[in-house]
């Protein structure tokens, strides 16, 4: 199973998450995508489209998680070091078979990021 896991600010607009949907899937079809429960509504829009399953997570369940790219704002406010990462390796399952395929990409203007995981589903 293949992850696209997606941190965003509240402000990040349609066109940036799409531009970054279709960035990641040049690299890989995902399966699911997944986000925190605080951005579900501006990530269901993509799923939808993609139409594949968008999995939700409490901002608690990706503290500690640990990810290849690291912003020190992320651990401060989240306890890991991209929400993207730390999304998409928890919906893949954060078993020694999960891992990033693919770090981080930031949008044009800075407000969201997506990442891809391989591992099995829960």
């Amino acid at each position: 199973m293949i992850v696209a896991g997606f941190g965003c600010s509240s402000r990040a607009g349609a066109e940036s998450l799409q531009a970054l949907m279709a960035c990641v899937a040049q690299f890989a079809r995902p399966d699911a995508l997944a986000c925190l429960e605080s951005r579900a509504a501006l990530i269901a829009p993509l799923a939808q489209g993609a139409a594949v399953a968008l999995m939700t997570f409490p901002a608690h369940a990706i503290g500690g998680i640990a990810t290849p790219t690291q912003s020190g704002r992320v651990i401060a406010r989240f306890g890991t070091g991209s929400v993207a990462e730390a999304c998409a390796l928890v919906a893949a399952g954060t078993g020694p078979g999960a891992q990033i395929i693919l770090a981080r990409v930031v949008s044009d203007d800075g407000l969201a990021t997506c990442a891809l995981a391989r591992g099995a589903m829960k």
